[in-house]
C-alpha cells in the first residue's frame, strides 16, 4: 500500500474547469474519439512502424461510423436517469455477489452512478490502466528503455545488458512493431571492437531482481501462454515464435538466456560460450573497448506506444517490465514489491486516493491486487485532463466495442448489448471468477461518461459474465439518462 496522500481524495475536489472544446482537442489529439484504435501518429514527430492492429497485409475497412465526436453541448446525464438505466441491471445472478461500479463525467467530474464505487475489488488485467498511467507520469511518453553493449573484462567478451526492453527483437522477424533489434546492436559491436574477435557472451540482467513469477500468480501461468517468467533480458515478450498470433503463445523458460545466445549467433559465438554474469564497472579514462566501455546500444519505441500495445493486446509481460520502469524511474528495486510501490506512491504523487489502490504486480495476473472502481474512473478523468497531456496515451490502444482489441467479438450478437458497439472504448479483465470492464462510453445524447465495473465473485464463465457486463455500458450508450 502507497502512502496515503495529504489531500483530500481526488473524487471530493473537482478537476480545474476548463472549456469542453479544449478538453476535446486533447482527446481527440491521442485518439480517444479517432477512428482507429493504435499508437498515437505523430505524438513525437516519429514513424516507428504500423500499429498491431495493421501489422496484416489486408487493409483494415474504414470504420467511419466508429467513435465519433461527442457533442460538447450535450446535456449532462442526472443521477437519478442513470440509476434508472443500471439498477435493473447490476444485480444480474451472473455477475454474483460484488458487483461494484463508479460512473461520471468526463468533463464536469461529476459523479452519476456508485455500488461498493470506493471498494477494493481484484481487477485482473484493468490493472494495466493503472500500469499505463504510472509510467507515463514517471518516464514520460518519449522515453525509450536501452539494451546496450558493453566490453566484457577478457579480450572478446561481450556483455549484453538487459535493460527491461520486452519488445526487443532478434532481427527483422519481430513480433512487435518497430521493435529495437539484436541484429543491431550486433552490427555495433563489431565495428567497436575491430579486429577483436567475441568469444564469448555475458548476459546480464542485473536491472531486475527478486522473484520471476508474480504473487498471486495461478500455478499454470509459466504454461499457460499468457504470463511467463520476467527478466531485464528477453526477445519478443518471451514468446517461442515471434511469429505467434495474437494471444497466448508459447514462452521461453529462460528468456534472459535465449536472448543472449540468439545475439552470441549473431556474433558468430557458440551457445555454450553464454553465460549469465555482471558487466565490469568501467573505469576512468580507459580505452573504447576497456572492460565496461559501451560497445553499442539499441532503444525501445518510445513509452506511449508501448503502452499503447500493452492496452491493446493486454500484454502481461509487457506491463511488467512497464511496472518496472517506474520502480527503476524512482529508484526503487526492479521487483515485483518494488515496481508495485512504486505504482502506489505515483499514484499518489498525482493527488489520487492511493489508500484505493494496492499492488503485486503491474499485469492484473494477481489475485492480490485491489482497485477502486472509483480510483479508475479518477485515473481516466485525470490522463484526459489538459493539465496532464503526458498521461493521455492510455486512451489510444483501449479497444473499441464491436471493433478491436479484446472487444472485438463483444457488443455484437448477446441481447441488450448492440448499443455499446463503437460507443465503448475500455480496457477489459478476466480472471476465474473476475471479470471487470473500464474506460469510456459515449451516450445517446453525445455525452461522454467514464465507467468501471468490477466483479470478483463471479459464480459462472466468461458466457454469461460478459455480456451481463457488457449491459451495463451499453445501457449508458444507449439513453440519454435525464
Amino acid at each position: 500500500m502507497a502512502p496515503q496522500p495529504a489531500p483530500a481524495a481526488f473524487r471530493r475536489r473537482r478537476l480545474p474547469l476548463v472549456l469542453t472544446l479544449v478538453l476535446l482537442l486533447v482527446l481527440a489529439g491521442v485518439g480517444v474519439f479517432v477512428t482507429r484504435p493504435g499508437p498515437v501518429a505523430g505524438w513525437l514527430g516519429d514513424d516507428a512502424g504500423p500499429t498491431p492492429a495493421a501489422a496484416g497485409t489486408t487493409p483494415e475497412p474504414d470504420p467511419s461510423d466508429v467513435l465519433a465526436g461527442p457533442d460538447p453541448n450535450a446535456p449532462l446525464p442526472t443521477p437519478a436517469g442513470v440509476r434508472a438505466a443500471l439498477d435493473p441491471l447490476v444485480g444480474a445472478a451472473a455477475l454474483g455477489g460484488r458487483v461494484n461500479i463508479s460512473v461520471a463525467d468526463v468533463t464536469s467530474g461529476q459523479t452519476l452512478y456508485g455500488k461498493g464505487a470506493d471498494n477494493g475489488t481484484v481487477p485482473a488485467s484493468v490493472t494495466k490502466l493503472a500500469t499505463g498511467v504510472t509510467v507515463l507520469a514517471a518516464r514520460g511518453p518519449g522515453y525509450r528503455i536501452p539494451t546496450r553493449a558493453v566490453a566484457g573484462a577478457k579480450s572478446g567478451e561481450v556483455v549484453i545488458v538487459g535493460g527491461g526492453d520486452a519488445t526487443l527483437a532478434v532481427d527483422k522477424k519481430s513480433y512487435y512493431p518497430g521493435a529495437a533489434r539484436l541484429s543491431d546492436l550486433a552490427a555495433q559491436v563489431r565495428t567497436a571492437l575491430g579486429g577483436t574477435a567475441p568469444t564469448s557472451v555475458i548476459v546480464d540482467g542485473s536491472a531486475y531482481s527478486g522473484p520471476l513469477y508474480g504473487p498471486g500468480w495461478k500455478d499454470d501461468t509459466p504454461t499457460d501462454g499468457y504470463g511467463g517468467a520476467v527478466t531485464a533480458l528477453m526477445t519478443d515478450g518471451a514468446r517461442a515464435d515471434p511469429g505467434a498470433e495474437r494471444g497466448g503463445a508459447e514462452r521461453v523458460a529462460e528468456p534472459d538466456l535465449t536472448a543472449g545466445r540468439s545475439f552470441a549467433r549473431l556474433l558468430g559465438v557458440p551457445a555454450g560460450a553464454v553465460k549469465r554474469g555482471a558487466a565490469p564497472v568501467a573505469a576512468a579514462g580507459g580505452g573504447t573497448t576497456a572492460p565496461g566501455s559501451e560497445l553499442g546500444v539499441v532503444q525501445s519505441p518510445p513509452l506511449i506506444k508501448l503502452v499503447d500495445i500493452m492496452i491493446n493486446e493486454s500484454d502481461n509481460l509487457l506491463a511488467e517490465t512497464l511496472a518496472r520502469q517506474v520502480a527503476l524511474a524512482s529508484n526503487q528495486p526492479a521487483s515485483f514489491d518494488g515496481a508495485a510501490a512504486a505504482m502506489d506512491a505515483e499514484v499518489a504523487k498525482l493527488g489520487l486516493p492511493a489508500e484505493e489502490i494496492t499492488l503485486s504486480d503491474g499485469s492484473g495476473l494477481s489475485y492480490r491486487n485491489r482497485i477502486s472502481p472509483s480510483l479508475l474512473t479518477d485515473l481516466i478523468r485525470l490522463a484526459a485532463s489538459p493539465d496532464h497531456p503526458e498521461l493521455a496515451g492510455i486512451f489510444g490502444g483501449l479497444p473499441v466495442g464491436g471493433w478491436s482489441g479484446t472487444l472485438d467479438d463483444r457488443y455484437r450478437g448477446a441481447p441488450g448489448t448492440a448499443a455499446g458497439a463503437g460507443a465503448v472504448r475500455a480496457k477489459t479483465g478476466t480472471l476465474t471468477g473476475v471479470h471487470a470492464i473500464a474506460g469510456l462510453v459515449t451516450t445517446a445524447d453525445g455525452r461522454l461518461l467514464t465507467f468501471a465495473v468490477l466483479t470478483d465473485d463471479v459464480p459462472g464463465g466468461t458466457d454469461t459474465a460478459q455480456p451481463a457486463l457488457d449491459r451495463i455500458a451499453a445501457a449508458l450508450a444507449g439513453c440519454g439518462c435525464r
